[in-house]
C-alpha cells in the first residue's frame, strides 16, 4: 500500500458496497479529490467526518490559533514586509506544522494498521505500536481487525480504524503526553454513527490516543449514554447536511 491508503476520510465519499470514492479522473485524464457533483452521479454517500464538519470544533479552532500565535512569535519580521505579507507568511507557516503534524500522524496511523493486518511496518514506530497492543490488550484480548469501510442506508459511511466482535476504535494522534487525554462530543458522535453503520448497534466503543512525539497510548471508553446522545447529534447534522445540499443518498 501507499501511504495515501492510509489518508483521513476527512472530505470523502463511499458507494453503495462501502468501497471508498475518494478520487476520479478529470477531463484532463488527471486524478483529483471527489467533489458532491462526482457523488451525486454514483449515488455515493458523505464520510461521516465529513458530516461532522458541519458542526463547530472547539478544541481544533483553539489549536490552530496556537498554532499561528507560535508562527508569529517565530518568525522574523522582513524589513519593509507589510502587514499583509507577514500575515500570509504566518499562515504558510501554521499551513506547513499542521501539514508535519498531520503526515506523522498518518505515518503512525499506518504502521499501527499493518501491525494488526500482519504486514511490516516502518522499524521506526516499533515502540509506537508494542504500546498500542499493550493498551489495547487491557481492555479485552480479542482478534482486533483494522481499516474497514462502509456505507449504511441511513446516507452515510465511513471508515472504522480499529473494531473487532465487541468494539469500534477510532485512533487519535496528538502531541505531547496523552495520559490525560479526555473524550470530546464529536468522538462520541463519530464513534457512534460508525457502531450503527457497521451495524454492531450495542458495541462498546473507545477512543485510542497515540502520541506523535513519543511511544505513548491511552484508551479511554466512551459511556454508552454518551453514544445515545452522539448518534442524536449525528442525526441532527446529517439531516442539516442533507438539507443545505439538497443531496439525500440512499433516501430518494
Amino acid at each position: 500500500m501507499i501511504m495515501a491508503d492510509y489518508a483521513s476520510e476527512a472530505g470523502h465519499f463511499y458507494i453503495g458496497d462501502g468501497s471508498p470514492y475518494y478520487s476520479v479522473i478529470g477531463k484532463n485524464g488527471k486524478e483529483r479529490p471527489a467533489t458532491l457533483r462526482d457523488a451525486r452521479k454514483v449515488g455515493a454517500v458523505p464520510g461521516v467526518t465529513t458530516i461532522l464538519a458541519c458542526a463547530a470544533k472547539p478544541q481544533l479552532t483553539r489549536w490552530m490559533i496556537q498554532q499561528a500565535v507560535l508562527s508569529a512569535l517565530t518568525l522574523p519580521r522582513i524589513d519593509g514586509e507589510s502587514s499583509d505579507d507577514f500575515l500570509k507568511r504566518i499562515e504558510e507557516d501554521r499551513q506547513a506544522q499542521s501539514k508535519a503534524a498531520a503526515d506523522r500522524g498518518t505515518e503512525i496511523h499506518a504502521a499501527i494498521e499493518q501491525h494488526y493486518r500482519g504486514e511490516p511496518h516502518g522499524v521506526q514506530w516499533t515502540e509506537w505500536v508494542i504500546d498500542v497492543a499493550a493498551e489495547l490488550a487491557e481492555r479485552e484480548k480479542t482478534r482486533w481487525l483494522p481499516e474497514r469501510s462502509f456505507a449504511c442506508s441511513m446516507g452515510y459511511g465511513g471508515k472504522v480504524d480499529l473494531h473487532s466482535e465487541g468494539w469500534v476504535v477510532d485512533i487519535k494522534t496528538k502531541d505531547g503526553d496523552v495520559t490525560e487525554s479526555k473524550v470530546y462530543d464529536e468522538h462520541a458522535q463519530q464513534l457512534a454513527a460508525y457502531r450503527r453503520g457497521l451495524g454492531v448497534d450495542h458495541a462498546r466503543c473507545g477512543i485510542l490516543f497515540v502520541s506523535r512525539d513519543k511511544p505513548q497510548a491511552r484508551f479511554v471508553e466512551v459511556p454508552e449514554a454518551d453514544l445515545q446522545t452522539g448518534l442524536a447529534c449525528f442525526d441532527a447534522l446529517l439531516a442539516y447536511w442533507m438539507a443545505k445540499n439538497q443531496y439525500y443518498p440512499g433516501k430518494q
